[in-house]
């Protein structure tokens, strides 16, 4: 397998020279600073992994649906024995699916999530019921799709196609897990685009857009009209669109596909929308004006006002799948829902003395987001980013994003060949903010290490650590927080 195959920024975690993945981080659902390992998994979860590696990797995906529909359908169409609300964005995908399936959840429904990346173990990729799917379910539905998995590649091959890429085998595999759990509804998080995206073959009853903007231009198109066009492939007949304020561009593709599809458009801003947000301890209250009802002080245990819009768009689609918008949520059982959200890797606290704080922002709109919520969730009079990034993003808008928050940047490279390398991007930090704010360290432990020192030295007493441009960069630094709690 190439370099170019071996993983992406947005839908992979990082892996070695052999295919394999390798965990990072510790787990979403325990204490940002104490945490525990997420338990290493076997050689049987590891055998199934190498497996899913040495196809096609996510960052070059097939532009086509008849692969895995034939797959699926060889296995007797599971993705039709439950509903599912499809989710696809270019930011905030991953939050609002999980905020979706929490709040379904707390409503007495036995749920299914799909979403990528993963930081500790693939199997996050596919949870049952609020948990990674187990080991053993696992390996066992692999292995009972295997035989479907080697027909599809023969029958493509002998056509002169690609075999099933990574992506679209796992898609196949999910939807076979939530057919064998069972599971009573599916939010399931787009890998790539939309319309040809293998998670597209679902007859999904919903379907939610968080902000689009311009990423993975090669794959998607250089304008957003040309990728809100692509994302738009997921809007199916008759059905309920769910969709975060957008760019009047992206809007006009939105609106022009819930036409032609017959299909109700409900948007952030007129439809529903975020009246009121206070900042709290581990969280924020909101307040939020859903399709059918208002909800008054709901805790979100996430951090920024874009988390809060988020969970208002979550919130939105529930009411649209739950009631077909027209019905109320119960405020209890909502709250209880967001109550137990996580979302690991957004401004998320890892250590503490200094603190650090690590945040998957990869892109200009990420960025920003994040500079608009960092100074809230954790105001500090002296902030030290390290960062790094892919070649294939926008450094230049990603810096000038955060140039008014970061005080120093550390620049380093994320693991993996398609990192930009240190030295090329701190050429382009240079340029955005000037010589003196600028370090150069292309070791990733090393840049982690002088950012500390710098964090410590800096004369105010709330000086902070913030790492971000790459979700494999924030994995990687999450273990080596872990490793290093782990040796103390």
């Amino acid at each position: 397998m190439s370099d170019d195959n071996r993983y992406d920024d947005q839908h992979d975690g990082p892996f070695d020279e052999d295919g394999i993945a390798i965990p990072v981080g510790p787990p979403a659902d325990t204490d940002p600073i104490e945490a525990v390992p997420f338990g290493a998994d076997d050689e049987q979860v590891r055998r199934v992994e190498a497996a899913l590696y040495a196809r096609i990797g996510e960052q070059a995906p097939e532009h086509r649906l008849t692969a895995t529909r034939r797959a699926v359908e060889l296995l007797g169409d599971p993705h039709l024995a439950y509903p599912v609300i499809h989710l696809t964005g270019t930011n905030g995908k991953t939050s609002t699916a999980r905020m979706t399936e929490s709040i379904i959840r707390a409503h007495g429904l036995r749920t299914g999530l799909m979403t990528s990346p993963h930081l500790v173990s693939i199997r996050e990729r596919i949870v049952i019921d609020g948990a990674p799917i187990a080991a053993d379910r696992f390996v066992e539905n692999w292995d009972d799709i295997v035989p479907i998995l080697a027909m599809t590649d023969q029958e493509l091959t002998d056509k002169g196609e690609l075999p099933l890429t990574f992506f679209e085998a796992l898609t196949v595999l999910a939807l076979a897990c939530f057919a064998e759990a069972p599971v009573d509804v599916a939010v399931i998080e787009v890998g790539m685009g939309g319309e040809w995206d293998s998670t597209n073959v679902v007859q999904s009853q919903v379907q939610v857009f968080t902000p689009i903007a311009i990423d993975h231009a090669k794959q998607l198109g250089n304008t957003v009209a040309e990728i809100a066009r692509t994302k738009s492939g997921i809007i199916k007949p008759s059905s309920a669109v769910v969709s975060s304020a957008q760019v009047p561009e992206a809007l006009a593709e939105l609106e022009r596909a819930a036409e032609l599809t017959e299909s109700t458009l409900a948007v952030e801003g007129t439809g529903f929308d975020v009246v009121d947000v206070t900042p709290a301890v581990g969280g924020q209250l909101i307040t939020v004006q859903g399709v059918a009802g208002r909800y008054d002080d709901l805790f979100l245990p996430l951090f920024g006002v874009h988390q809060a819009h988020n969970a208002a768009v979550a919130i939105a689609a529930v009411e649209s799948f739950l009631g077909r918008g027209t019905q109320p949520l119960d405020a209890d059982v909502l709250s209880e829902g967001l109550a137990g959200t996580t979302s690991p890797g957004r401004l998320q606290p890892i250590a503490q003395d200094p603190t650090i704080v690590v945040d998957a922002a990869h892109n200009p709109h990420g960025a920003q987001a994040l500079a608009e919520a960092l100074p809230v969730a954790f105001p500090s009079g002296h902030v030290v980013g390290v960062v790094g990034i892919l070649a294939d993003k926008d450094a230049r808008g990603f810096v000038r994003a955060l140039k008014d928050t970061v005080a120093t940047f550390v620049v380093t490279q994320p693991p993996g060949e398609r990192a930009l390398d240190a030295d090329e991007f701190a050429r382009v930090v240079v340029d955005e903010v000037g010589n003196d704010r600028v370090v150069v360290e292309p070791s990733l432990a090393q840049a982690l290490s002088e950012a500390r020192d710098l964090a410590d030295e800096a004369e105010a007493e709330d000086a902070m650590v913030l790492v971000a441009g790459s979700i494999v960069m924030v994995g990687a630094v999450m273990d080596l927080v872990h490793t290093e709690q782990e040796s103390k």
